[in-house]
């Protein structure tokens, strides 16, 4: 086994976080070789997540940004155990530095996200290099992006929620417009932008529950599905992002105020994340 200085030891931990004595292990284990000694590290990073599987991951940080011409956006989550370890510098930093990665290069999809260097490591690495800096489950499974005309992103106090969105068009006001229907996903969390957009299972689950209710309350059968239709009415109104109620103005709806500046201003795409979610 070779003979390890303390002066390398605290050269391993300068560069990789890790604890001193994980440090001397690594570089005796690897006969002083730091390369080993560093992928030694990561290795024990991914079995302090596997052993740590059956935590979890409910904390974390949700970020969502977008270029400076707002033309293309990212939101994305890292969940972690606790929330001293959302709350560090380090792991905000890593978030942060996910976000802007993303903005950079653009990835169509979570694997290539997962598979771009975040420094001298890929970011698969590179959140396995945090497990064991920290001891913590993570997961970094929660990411989109939306490229339109004008894209605005919300993070909520604390970044606990982070929402994502897309318009079709760029127009005067579009800037009040963006933070205003962002905010909007962020409070009332819709399930899709307009009543065209919400799947056939969600719809025939909400007329089956509205007939159910409506059969326990005494209807006659043969108006049973009258009422379910007019239930799932209220469903779309409450649920879906252009007919909600908007949140600074419940005299009109979100459509109606986006359509108060341009009668063709919509939503073409949002994503809402949040913590425990």
């Amino acid at each position: 086994m070779a003979n390890i200085t303390a002066a390398e030891v605290a050269k391993l931990r300068k560069q990789t976080g890790a604890g001193m004595m994980d440090c001397k292990k690594a570089l005796q284990e690897n006969d002083g070789d730091f390369e080993k000694a560093i992928d030694f590290l990561r290795k024990k990073g991914a079995k302090v997540a596997a052993k740590r599987a059956d935590k979890d991951a409910t904390e974390g940080y949700v970020i969502a940004k977008t270029t400076k011409d707002n033309s293309f956006g990212v939101v994305l989550m890292v969940n972690c155990e606790t929330d001293f370890v959302a709350k560090g510098e380090e792991f905000i930093n890593f978030v942060t530095g996910l976000a802007d990665l993303a903005l950079e290069n653009k990835p169509a999809n979570l694997a290539e996200m997962t598979s771009l260097k975040l420094g001298n490591l890929t970011v698969t690495d590179a959140l396995a290099e945090l497990v064991g800096k920290t001891g913590e489950k993570m997961e970094f499974d929660t990411f989109a992006t939306i490229a339109a005309p004008k894209v605005y992103g919300y993070n909520h106090i604390g970044n606990k929620i982070g929402t994502l969105v897309g318009f079709n068009k760029n127009i005067a006001d579009i800037d009040e417009k963006g933070h205003d229907i962002a905010m909007q996903i962020a409070a009332m969390n819709p399930i899709a932008i307009d009543k065209e957009n919400v799947s056939k299972e969600t719809i025939d689950r909400e007329l089956e529950v509205g007939k159910e209710l409506a059969r326990q309350e005494g209807k006659p059968e043969a108006m049973l599905d009258k009422i379910a239709q007019g239930r799932l009415g209220k469903f779309f109104k409450e649920n879906t992002l252009v007919n909600q109620e908007f949140i600074k103005d419940g005299k009109v709806t979100v459509k109606q105020y986006l359509q108060a500046t341009d009668k063709d201003l919509t939503v073409t795409e949002f994503y809402r994340f949040a913590l425990g979610s």
